[in-house]
């Protein structure tokens, strides 16, 4: 089966095929509508041959659908048809589960995407299970406030490193995974892995994608 995985972000919209090394880049922004990212999608991938699509969406998702519209994003996602407006089979998954689905590598493991914001997701025994965990209560805001850009920004590295040690080991004694890894693309900025975990990248979401389309896998 030939499958194309589109990963949406604020900054980028990334694209990849499973029969193709190559990957491709489409810029995004806070003007980005569906209808604006398929016809850019159509338009960067006109050489491509592709059966079914998987989508990672920077957003809520249930049952394969966005259930509101995204912060850093343009209107008219929410209740969006991709299917009719690709004219093919479409699974839409959370960006950061698909991530974690790409990363998995069996038993229970835990992602966490650290990023903009905060991405998290659980995958157990080939199910993957997105979660929230970003907007909990976390000292004086939430966990995306001290672990995300802002709070990056705002504590300087060094600090940020140990609010992430910290979350860490919270997570890991409330979860009791197998296995944690740290994506993201600020993950790249840890200079001291927290114990038991692994490093991410961003590359895994294209497997993820591919995987959704695999019958040892599935959306919990």
């Amino acid at each position: 089966m030939k499958i194309l995985t589109i990963d949406i972000g604020g900054t980028n919209i990334k694209v990849k095929v499973n029969n193709d090394a190559e990957r491709r880049k489409i810029p995004s922004g806070n003007y980005m509508t569906p209808e604006m990212m398929v016809s850019l999608v159509f338009e960067a991938t006109k050489d491509w041959e592709y059966e079914v699509i998987s989508i990672g969406f920077p957003g809520v998702i249930k049952k394969y659908k966005i259930v509101v519209e995204p912060k850093n994003l343009g209107d008219g996602w929410l209740g969006f048809d991709f299917e009719k407006a690709f004219g093919k089979p479409v699974k839409l998954i959370n960006d950061a589960a698909m991530q974690a689905l790409g990363s998995y590598q069996g038993d229970t493991m835990l992602f966490l995407g650290l990023g903009t914001g905060l991405g998290s997701a659980l995958v157990a025994e080939g199910t993957v299970v997105p979660m929230e965990l970003a907007h909990l209560s976390y000292r004086k805001g939430t966990f995306e406030d001290y672990l995300g850009l802002r709070g990056l920004e705002r504590l300087g590295p060094e600090k940020w490193q140990q609010h992430v040690e910290v979350v860490v080991g919270r997570f890991k004694n409330a979860f009791l995974p197998d296995d944690i890894v740290l994506g993201g693309g600020k993950s790249k900025l840890l200079t001291q892995i927290p114990e038991k975990c692994r490093l991410g990248t961003n590359n895994n979401a294209y497997l993820g994608g591919f995987r959704l389309w695999e019958k040892s896998y599935h959306l919990g």
